[in-house]
């Protein structure tokens, strides 16, 4: 039994995310037990797990589907972008210093190799099954040498890997394709199959394609995802849809009351944790956009100025588009604003920063009495307090260190007039107190607008959680895909030429050893007609009665070591400055 399954994609945004996230859903609700894992994540958008520890929050919210508590060991490696060529490195959920990607690439994170395969081992001493998501793409051949996240962690596990590929931005068979014949032959043994993701239309014009993707490959195809709106749940990077689309379909809820609120989000640098503003976006009646011209505020009704990576850099941004002097003006006649984390910093007095941006003192919006000092030390906390009268939970993620020196407290922060100011993400997921809030920006805004007295961002979150797994619960071979978590790949699958190039040094899972009777077993240098490039008999591609309930067994725990077992860069000064 190889009790795990490595979701990979043709390219970044293909889906991994989200179908990592329905497979653990969907084997949830039929009782086993269940934990996403991501060797390596980069993101901007983190959570901060009960016990203290940063994570991506695509995992938490895989987590939440599989309805678990997040760990740090579902996600033990995160890099922070904090510009083009550097990032910082979270191990085990601490900040361990800037690193320059060619130094990372340059021998760092193979040594993580063993760090991350103990992380899984133990996930996989606990539960049934374990649903890997992988990162960008498996076929990466410049990097595939000191991966850790794709094929790398898939041949340490000799876990069977299932690529999803998006249809909807086109050439999805060659991608499959030309994904599997840039691999090595140990790779290749691996690569069960495909699935493809957001199709429109009838899926009969599709099958003659797969059909004949199936004929060059010997990979079958494990289901046809339709095309779903607002799937989107905590994205790990960039900005590519509306974030209302995160929690809502497109179209905006009517509102309760007689106005909408208009709500503008400054899409500053480096953005982190945009997530936070999916709970404005549920409320019927809230339109939430993201802007970066000042003429793009004149009617928002509230101004959010979210949390970034690079503090001094958005501040910078924001005066050089002339959103700065307009957030003042705002301020000036009584508009709101809303900071959070980095976009509180911005709206303080003062900025001393010699960890993120080393850019000394920098004066900021004066708009609230606060002045910020970075330390070296990351803030990670889950606090638990009260604001407007009402119950609120968040989570902080920052360096800067607040010196409030007057206003009405609120939070962690304050408040003066009508701009608020606070470090806690997810503070508005708190149902009563986002209703209150909402309430005070539109008497502040003059907008006849009434929060729902009933939208439950929790209960919302759960809806769609519950969508995902339908989808692969509906669309995808449910019997295929637990044969996979199961037993492993199928053996034998046929190589597809030309494979990987020789790159100089042995790389990461280069010597994994096969499992007796599991995938690579026989792998492509097996005898036999299959082993020379023909296709073994095909498999229906969505059988009736997909669904099953079963208890399983832990897996067997093989992995083959690369680096050391504790957390650490093996001797790498870890306060190493980005080059």
């Amino acid at each position: 039994m190889s009790g795990g399954l490595l979701v990979a994609g043709t390219t970044s945004d293909a889906g991994k995310s989200v179908v990592t996230a329905g497979i653990c859903r969907w084997l949830v609700r039929r009782g086993v037990k269940v934990a996403p894992f991501k060797a390596q994540n980069m993101s901007l958008n983190s959570f901060v797990t009960r016990e203290g520890a940063e994570i991506g929050r695509a995992q938490a919210m895989q987590a939440q589907a599989a309805r678990v508590e997040p760990t740090a060991l579902m996600n033990p490696v995160l890099l922070k972008p904090g510009g083009d060529r550097s990032s910082q490195v979270v191990l085990m959920g601490r900040p361990v210093g800037e690193m320059s990607a060619r130094g990372y690439h340059g021998g760092r994170q193979e040594a993580l190799l063993g760090t991350v395969t103990d992380c899984l081992e133990q996930l996989r001493s606990t539960y049934d099954a374990v649903i890997c998501e992988g990162a960008g793409s498996p076929a990466e051949i410049n990097l595939r040498r000191t991966d850790i996240v794709n094929m790398g962690i898939a041949r340490a596990a000799r876990f069977p890997v299932l690529v999803v590929g998006d249809i909807d931005r086109g050439g999805v068979f060659a991608s499959f394709f030309g994904t599997t014949a840039l691999l090595g032959p140990e790779d290749q043994a691996l690569v069960a199959g495909y699935l493809v993701n957001k199709f429109r239309g009838d899926v009969s014009l599709l099958e003659p394609g797969l059909d004949m993707l199936y004929g060059l490959t010997g990979r079958r195809t494990y289901g046809v995802l339709p095309f779903a709106h607002g799937l989107g749940i905590d994205e790990e990077d960039g900005l590519r849809v509306s974030l209302r689309g995160a929690v809502r379909e497109s179209a905006v809820a009517p509102p309760h009351g007689e106005d909408v609120l208009r709500v503008a989000v400054c899409a500053v640098p480096l953005m982190s944790n945009f997530t936070d503003v999916d709970a404005l976006a549920a409320e019927p009646g809230v339109v939430v956009r993201f802007v970066d011209r000042a003429e793009e505020l004149a009617d928002a009704d509230l101004v959010v100025v979210p949390g970034t990576r690079g503090t001094v850099k958005a501040l910078t941004w924001l005066r050089e588009r002339g959103l700065a002097d307009a957030l003042v003006r705002r301020a000036a006649e009584g508009r709101p604003v809303l900071g959070i984390c980095g976009g509180f910093q911005v709206l303080g007095e003062r900025i001393e920063d010699e960890v993120e941006s080393r850019a000394g003192v920098v004066d900021g919006l004066g708009l609230l009495p606060v002045r910020i000092r970075f330390d070296r030390a990351k803030t990670l906390a889950r606090p638990v307090g009260s604001a407007l009268g009402e119950p609120v939970e968040g989570y902080e993620i920052h360096h800067g260190v607040a010196d409030v020196r007057g206003g009405e407290p609120f939070l962690d922060g304050c408040r003066v007039g009508a701009v608020w100011g606070t470090h806690w993400h997810g503070s508005l997921e708190s149902d009563a107190f986002r209703r209150r809030f909402l309430a005070e920006v539109a008497r502040a805004a003059g907008r006849r607008f009434t929060p729902a007295p009933d939208t439950s961002f929790g209960v919302l979150r759960e809806e769609q959680l519950d969508r995902l797994g339908d989808l692969i619960e509906e669309h995808a071979d449910t019997d295929a895909l637990w044969r996979l978590i199961e037993e492993g790949a199928p053996v034998g699958l046929p190589f597809v030429p030309p494979g990987a190039p020789a790159l100089p040094g042995a790389g990461v899972g280069a010597e994994a050893p096969s499992v007796p009777g599991g995938a690579g077993a026989e792998g492509p240098d097996a005898e036999g007609p299959e082993s020379r490039g023909a296709a073994p008999a095909p498999a229906p591609r969505s059988p009736e009665g997909s669904g099953f309930v079963r208890s399983v067994q832990a897996a067997p725990r093989v992995f083959e070591r690369a680096g050391p077992a504790a957390p650490g860069l093996d001797g790498v000064d870890v306060d190493e400055e980005a080059k």
